[in-house]
């Protein structure tokens, strides 16, 4: 009679899970964004509403599914990998129609873009070490930068649009500062594993 290991014992997490499910929601309603978008031209309210109502239930689907993985424990490869390119491929798009459209400056965009890209590199490059676990300034940074495309999304004018300028500012300063924590940690990391 032969002893399977505990490891071969562990709990095996089913690739078709409702928090991957979500995560393929997600990406699947990135094209539909991009569409709906697209229809509005940014001058037809209507649509505008209906862009900004995607994006909200698309970036409410990565809230809800970290929280039902790691709540019920349904923590993929998959979820890792995917989850992170389905949020830069969400907002990613919106910001850049944002500014395709003259809603948003185009700095705003580059500096947002490459800070995500260039975490995404230090993801990989230090994959081998370690993850770095999402920091409770990442999260503000996500929520932020939903926020503020959310706001240019919908067909708003005078204060309440003014409004959602600070609201993309605060996020950039974020995005920034988040960032360098981010290469901080990274640098951290390997440090301590080539020592």
């Amino acid at each position: 009679m032969t002893v399977e290991p505990s490891s071969a014992r562990a709990r095996q997490v089913p690739l078709l899970n409702v928090a991957n499910a979500l995560t393929a929601l997600r990406m699947a309603l990135v094209p539909v964004f991009l569409a709906v978008t697209v229809t509005s031209g940014m001058t037809r309210p209507g649509w505008r509403i209906v862009a900004c109502v995607t994006f909200s239930v698309a970036s409410l689907t990565d809230f809800v599914d970290g929280w039902i993985a790691r709540t019920w424990d349904l923590v993929t490869s998959f979820g890792k990998v995917a989850d992170p390119i389905a949020d830069k491929a969400l907002t990613g798009t919106a910001l850049v129609l944002l500014s395709a459209y003259g809603q948003l400056s185009w700095w705003a965009t580059s500096i947002i873009l490459v800070r995500e890209l260039g975490v995404t590199a230090l993801r990989f490059w230090v994959i081998r070490h370690g993850v770095i676990p999402a920091s409770r300034g990442g999260k503000v940074k996500t929520a932020l930068q939903i926020l503020a495309i959310a706001w240019y999304l919908l067909p708003l004018s005078g204060p309440a649009a003014q409004a959602g300028q600070g609201v993309m500012w605060l996020a950039v300063v974020v995005t920034v500062i988040t960032g360098i924590d981010y290469v901080a940690r990274a640098l951290r990391l390997r440090r301590a594993a080539s020592t």
